[in-house]
């Protein structure tokens, strides 16, 4: 075995706890923290853990099932604009979907100032069920989002006329990249990055920049993958999973040319949610680089070893912690996570 790969002992330390299911946590200025709670809250939590008031100013959002508010990211320019970017469940015409918004925090913190939705999942659909909802700003400044299927139609994940269970791509302002893959072609939405997915609630870029993200199958092939410009990667035509209860999902295929294999598939599903790369020493060299990815169905943190860009061990961190919502890599070079509970926790990981 490789030198550095054994991991030392880690532990957690709370920061807060009492969140009312917590799903995303960004890092403002002075150690301080910024963090969404599914019912329709956003809060600002003090370096010593002190919660603060619910934000005013955001738009109305259809909490209930899965949907709420979900992602939070900073722009990479916070520390000038004060820009954040939300995503969240939208409420309108015959339900609801997953929306993009961008606003700024007020200089007193206690408020969201000039929010605009810059992106509508289209089209709403009656379903608390899949909204995906990660965001990650690539190098060049664009967004990029995962959409789910909203699983009572995930056969839309294999066409390009809508926004289900979709990787979309949007400039800081809402606008279509040129470069997109489908600008160019007839009945394509052109926000469109990459298609058949399932329901992904996690996203990072890796340390050379790449997009990865994850997503739920259904009963196993929780996925990991590495969407490419104008890939189909596969749902529900191929899956390592089966229906809930047992039975297999159309014909049972795992594999069918002109569509992407996961880089690595857990069969039983671990519910994968956040997603991080270390890229930081904190917890020694043999730590850097690799991939962490919470467990909301068995409540731990999972290491992932990477090499030549492949899976090549896992490890099980702080088994028993709770669903675990969130994991970000914090400026000081800490990982932090957050427990999707009634009293959901904000948790430090702690080298010992």
């Amino acid at each position: 075995m490789a030198a550095g790969v054994h991991a030392q002992t880690v532990r957690a330390e709370t920061v807060t706890n009492g969140l009312d299911h917590p799903w995303a946590v960004a890092f403002l200025p002075q150690g301080r923290f910024l963090v969404t709670e599914r019912p329709g809250r956003m809060r600002v939590v003090s370096a010593q853990g002190s919660v603060g008031p619910a934000l005013a100013g955001l738009p109305p959002i259809a909490a209930g099932g899965q949907g709420g508010l979900l992602d939070v990211v900073l722009d990479s320019g916070f520390a000038q604009n004060r820009t954040l970017y939300f995503c969240f469940s939208e409420p309108g015409g015959a339900g609801n979907s997953t929306a993009l918004a961008r606003a700024r925090l007020s200089a007193d913190e206690r408020s969201l100032e000039d929010v605009r939705v810059i992106f509508s999942q289209k089209p709403k659909v009656a379903s608390s069920m899949h909204f995906g909802c990660r965001i990650v700003e690539a190098r060049d400044g664009t967004l990029f989002l995962t959409l789910g299927e909203r699983n009572s139609r995930r056969q839309d994940a294999q066409t390009l006329d809508n926004h289900h269970g979709k990787v979309v791509r949007v400039d800081k302002g809402g606008g279509v990249p040129r470069d997109n893959p489908f600008v160019q072609r007839a009945g394509a939405l052109p926000e469109i990055w990459s298609y058949g997915h399932r329901n992904a609630q996690g996203a990072a870029l890796a340390p050379d920049g790449t997009f990865w993200m994850h997503e739920h199958g259904p009963q196993g092939g929780d996925e990991i993958n590495v969407p490419q410009a104008g890939r189909n990667h596969g749902w529900p035509v191929i899956t390592y999973g089966e229906n809930y209860g047992g039975g297999k999902i159309g014909e049972g295929l795992t594999e069918k040319a002109g569509m992407e294999q996961p880089l690595h598939y857990w069969v039983p599903s671990i519910a994968p949610s956040g997603m991080v790369f270390l890229t930081s020493e904190r917890y020694g060299a043999g730590w850097r680089g690799n991939l962490f990815v919470g467990s909301l169905k068995f409540g731990y943190l999972d290491r992932i070893v990477l090499e030549g860009g492949k899976v090549v061990r896992e490890e099980k961190l702080l088994q028993g912690i709770g669903r675990v919502r969130d994991v970000r890599q914090g400026p000081d070079g800490l990982l932090y996570l957050l427990t999707d509970e009634g009293d959901g926790k904000l948790v430090r990981v702690v080298p010992q």
